[in-house]
Formats: structure tokens, sequence, C-alpha cells
């Protein structure tokens, strides 16, 4: 019996936001498959979207799928509105927007960490009273978005896991987004016996068949709770009861790519569509659920006392200003006493490298990238400059280029620089480094933070890898190298940023004990974001900062939208980035102000220029539907640009 011919509506992962005709004779219906066909010149994996006996109308060849992927369908009209909506919200194609929810799409961008905030064991933990009342908060929902705002060290885990529990003994699921996971075996498998296995794992240390593995593990409804970084939050959880979103302040909740969604926001649209509860948690919130919880909008659920046992560490500001080296003497002073009580130090510095930058000390000369107008990093292992924007590397120079000055040499310090310090002055201390340059090797970072957890070793030193998530009760110092290093970047956010940032550092001290330090090195020892933090002032900051917000219109009180021009001719960037000006300008949208275009703060990355435009408004609908058209009708073969929504970089 001849086989019935079938059309076919495929989507593919373009920029082209349109949908095209393939014909099949399977046997099998296809929707919600990926298919491969022939696209151009080229063969691409597409998504079917829709499918008809009846052929659609019009004189044209319609070509044949060249072959099915997949066994069991990947996605259901479910995710397919999901999917439109993203692409409505975040200016992509549907291709885009469904691509970015599956996996074998783009994965997640930061690599996954650490263990979670607090110790998960195999069987539910008695709550604190505290505890109890965010959990019953929680599973007794009533349509409203609620947030568990708890000091480190205070229990919110376990308070999301028996909350999750409640919800799946109703028969329902779990979405559990955290920024970064990198769950040990034991872990695993403590969360795994705690839910009779029905947990899947989604991150980006999976390869895309072992995310596709998990993928129809949740639609079978197998598993009933997802844990996973933030493209988790696209996971087809049957019945979707729940969706937790722990440190919530997170940037990489932000996806930096097409398409630009906050995990936030679309937790928000599933909860919406779905009827589940939402819970946001952290000790540090962002300034914009803050203002939500002042509002009223958000149900406020705290969580004040650590139950460990420790108590909150003693913070203290070093004045940096004329000091030689990256350790202070106040600093030196407390890794002896530390370590002759046997307890151990971390070492947190927000920069990679042996330096910052390679100058000439005569006329101020900096060694850039020739690719982007970033200054490059000494890496002394390598004897290399490299770029941390597009990895070029080239030799440090002996002479300075513009001035023929011998006296060159690099300034600043970073994580390898201060290595080398504290072996030189604590030869018999046993002392990691944790950075990207050194857990490339797989295995190394989980061997490192293991030998410190047993306390093997004595200092650990890193980069913000570090900063939240480690739990370790021989902890008694922690010092920040320069608290200041994200201060003065070129973006409003960069306050708020380096007071959570101390505040989550300094969470690691004193968390099993009441003798925890923590020592600050600053040369802007009176700057709110760092004094504040020290001080554990996090109300008045964070009212003095939605005040200082609030006088320059930023969010909350307003929302942003970032058009980003860039090309490898300057000119023709600035062109078409005042031509787009002019169409906004024409549009006349009301309470939308424009700033711009301006050059980016790092103006130049991989070759090609960046101009951006901001617009300001509190009438959010009026201009996306102006943005909206405008990327409708522009359009360069030249000039490519991006669409952010509720940026939360302007770098």
């Amino acid at each position: 019996m001849e086989s019935k011919i079938r059309y076919l509506q495929v989507i593919f992962n373009t920029p082209v936001n349109s949908s095209f005709t393939y014909s099949s004779d399977s046997d099998s219906l296809l929707l919600g498959y990926r298919v491969i066909a022939v696209f151009g010149r080229r063969s691409l994996t597409g998504f079917v979207i829709s499918e008809s006996p009846e052929r659609p109308e019009g004189n044209y060849k319609i070509k044949p799928i060249k072959r099915v992927i997949d066994k069991k369908p990947l996605f259901g009209e479910g995710e397919i509105d999901l999917a439109r909506w993203i692409s409505s919200m975040y200016f992509c194609s549907l291709g885009e927007a469904l691509s970015s929810m599956l996996p074998g799409g783009r994965r997640d961008s930061r690599s996954p960490a650490f263990d979670t905030e607090d110790p998960v064991s195999a069987v539910p933990r008695k709550l604190s009273r505290e505890q109890e009342i965010a959990v019953e908060a929680i599973t007794n929902f009533d349509n409203r978005i609620l947030y568990l705002y708890g000091i480190t060290g205070s229990g919110k885990t376990e308070v999301f896991l028996q909350a999750a529990e409640k919800v799946i003994a109703e028969g329902q699921g779990v979405i559990y987004l955290v920024p970064e996971i990198s769950l040990t075996h034991q872990l695993t498998s403590q969360v795994r016996s705690r839910f009779d296995d029905k947990v899947a794992i989604i991150h980006s240390a999976l390869t895309p068949s072992q995310r596709l593995v998990e993928w129809h593990k949740i639609r079978n409804g197998d598993a009933v709770l997802v844990i996973g970084a933030r493209s988790a939050v696209f996971a087809p959880v049957i019945n979707l009861g729940l969706v937790i979103i722990d440190e919530e302040h997170e940037g990489s909740y932000k996806s930096g790519r097409a398409p630009r969604y906050h995990a936030r926001q679309v937790a928000m649209k599933r909860a919406g569509i779905s009827g589940a509860s939402l819970v946001m948690g952290s000790a540090t919130p962002s300034l914009e659920a803050y203002y939500l919880m002042e509002e009223g909008r958000i149900i406020r659920l705290n969580l004040t006392k650590r139950l460990s046992g420790g108590a909150v560490p003693r913070n203290i500001v070093v004045d940096m200003k004329g000091s030689g080296g990256s350790l202070s003497k106040e600093l030196i002073q407390e890794i002896k006493v530390t370590h002759e009580m046997g307890k151990q130090t971390i070492l947190f510095l927000n920069r990679r490298g042996f330096s910052y930058f390679f100058h000439c000390r005569s006329c101020g000369w900096d060694m850039k990238c020739r690719q982007c107008s970033v200054s490059m990093t000494f890496h002394k292992k390598r004897n290399k400059m490299v770029c941390h924007y597009c990895g070029s590397e080239t030799t440090p120079v002996s002479v300075c280029p513009e001035c023929s000055s011998l006296d060159v040499g690099y300034s600043g310090f970073g994580t390898e620089l201060v290595e080398g310090e504290i072996r030189k002055i604590f030869p018999n201390l046993r002392i990691a480094r944790i950075d990207s340059d050194t857990v490339k090797k797989k295995g190394s970072l989980g061997s490192t933070l293991k030998e410190f957890r047993e306390q093997n070793l004595d200092i650990l030193l890193g980069t913000q890898m570090v900063a939240k998530g480690l739990n370790f009760p021989g902890v008694r110092l922690v010092g920040i190298i320069l608290a200041d290093s994200g201060l003065h970047l070129p973006d409003f956010r960069a306050g708020e940023r380096t007071f959570s940032l101390i505040m989550q550092v300094s969470g690691r001290a004193g968390r099993y004990s009441k003798d925890g330090l923590v020592l600050i090195q600053t040369y802007d020892p009176n700057n709110p974001a760092i004094s504040m933090a020290a001080d554990l002032r996090q109300e008045e900051y964070f009212k003095l900062e939605l005040e200082k917000r609030r006088v320059l219109g930023f969010p909350p009180w307003s929302r942003l939208f970032r058009l980003v021009f860039r090309g490898s001719d300057e000119e023709k960037v600035v062109t078409y980035a005042e031509r787009v000006l002019s169409s906004l300008e024409e549009w006349q949208v009301e309470h939308m102000e424009i700033l711009g275009p301006a050059e980016c703060p790092v103006k130049k990355i991989s070759g090609n220029y960046r101009y951006q435009i901001l617009l300001r408004t509190s009438n959010f609908n009026g201009v996306h539907e102006a943005v909206e058209h405008l990327n409708r009708i522009a359009s360069s073969s030249t000039v490519y640009m991006e669409i952010d929504v509720d940026p939360v970089s302007l770098l």
C-alpha cells in the first residue's frame, strides 16, 4: 500500500522568522520531532511544528525531508506556545527560541561550579520554626510569588526540598533552578534516594545525548523533580506545581546570546500558565526583587538564623592605599593566627591571570588587544599577554613602542600573582588556586574542593568560583583581596554587584563557629557598597541604592531596552545606529527616553566595533511595539543589531 504524503511546517535555528514546507511519506505523525532537511545549499536540523495531509496553496516545489532524527517527539503544543512567547518577548526567531529550549540546542554558557549552598541529607531534616512557616507558605500557594530571604547558612535548601516533597506528594512536578550546578555523586544519590530516583539533572556538563535521555525521562513523567541551570526552566515537566529559583540575584540566569531571555521572567510565565507556585531565594536579592518585596508584589519569607551553630562573621575593612603588595599586614597576620588555630583561609580575588595590564611607567602606554579595546592580561607561567574577550595572545614587549622607555611591566594583580606572593610568605602552608585557568582539566575542581573540605589544604585562593555555594566547617578567615575591582565599571549595577559579592564571600566564614573573620581590602573604603556590606547594613544599602536609581531613572523605576550595533567598519556601524535613532524618534513613543548612540564600554571585540542605544521607559508595551516594528524594517548586510530586553549588563 502506497504511503500517503503529508506536508510539514518546519522551522530552523536561524534568524529567519518563518516556517518552511517540506513533505514526508512517514507512517508516523512527526509533530514535535527533529528532522534533517535541505535548507538552501545546506542540510540543517529543523523542528516540525505542524503537519497536514493537504498541500499548501501556491505553485512551488516542495522538497522531502531527508530523515527523522528522533524516535520519540521532543516537544508538543505547550513548548511551541512558550517558544512563540519567547520569540515575541525577546526579538528572536521561533526556531532560535525552540532550539534554546531543547536538548542539543545551545547550552548554558557558564561552567558548573559547586555543590548547593546547604549540605543535603538523604532524609528530610527537622525544620526550625522559621523554616516551617516558609514551607507552609510555599505549599499553600494562592497565586502569589514568594521570596525566601535568608542569610547564608540559614537552611534555604532544606526549605526548598521539603516544599518540593509536599508538592510532589500531591501528584505535581517541580523545577529547581540554580545558577551553576555540579552535583557530586554523593549529593546526586542523596537527592535521588530522597525523591525515589524520580530526579532529572540538567546542566552544561552533560553531553547532548545525556541531556536527551534526561529530557525524555521528564516528558515521560519518570522524573518529577528537575534540578538544573538556566535552561532547565524549559523542562517539559508534567503537571508543573512548583518552580524554585535559588540565588535569584545571579546574572547567569540571563542568557548572553539569542534568545536573550531571563530565566526568572520565563519562570513567571510558566508559573502563570500552569498555575504553579513560584518561589525565589537569596541572601542578597536583586534590587528589582527587593523593590517588589517592599511594594508587596512579592511575599517575603525570612530566615534569620544560622542553623549550624555558627555566627555572622566579624568584618574588617583594610585601606590598601600606600600598600606595596597584594596582601596587607593585617591579612598576613590573620592567616598566621588562623593556621595556628588549626583553621582554614579562603582568599577571594575577582580577577584572573598574573596582573591586570602591561604598561609603560614613563608615558602611561597600555598594551591593549589589537582586536578588542581592552587591556591584555599577563600570564606569567606562559609568559603571554592574553585578551580575555577574544582569546588572542602575544608576547610582552621589553621596550615601550610609544616613548622607547625600558621601564615597562605589569601592574595590578591577579590570582596567579597573589598565589606567588602567598607561597613566598607562607612556604610551609598547603595552598591551592581555583580559577578558570586551573580547573580546565576534568575533575580538577572537584578534587581540589574535596582536599579543602577534608582540611588537607590550609589556603584556598580563587575567583568567583569561591564566592558562593561553598560550605566548609574548617574556614575561619576569608580575605577579599581587592573588594573594589568591579566597582568602577561603567554599569549602573556595579555597586549592587560589589555589595552582593562581599556579602556572599563573607558568608563563607564562621559557618560552624562563632569566630569567623572577614578582611575586606580596598582602595575605596568609604564607598557605601563596601562600608555597608562590611557593617551588614543590607536594608540601608538597598534603600540608598533604590533612591539613587529613582533619581537617575534606572530600574526598577524603569525598564531598559539595549540595542547594540556591531560590524568591522566603524563608520558603517555609526551610520546604521544613527539611522535607527531617526526611526525611533519618528515613532514618537510616550515616556521613552533615548540614550545614544554611543560607544559600548568595550568598544571593539574580535575585530567588530560596537555602539549602543539605550531606551529607558515606563511604557514597556509601547516601546516593545516600536522596537518590534524597527526589527522588522531595519536591515543591513554589514552591521548586526542585537536587541536585549531588560539587560543585566551594559558592558
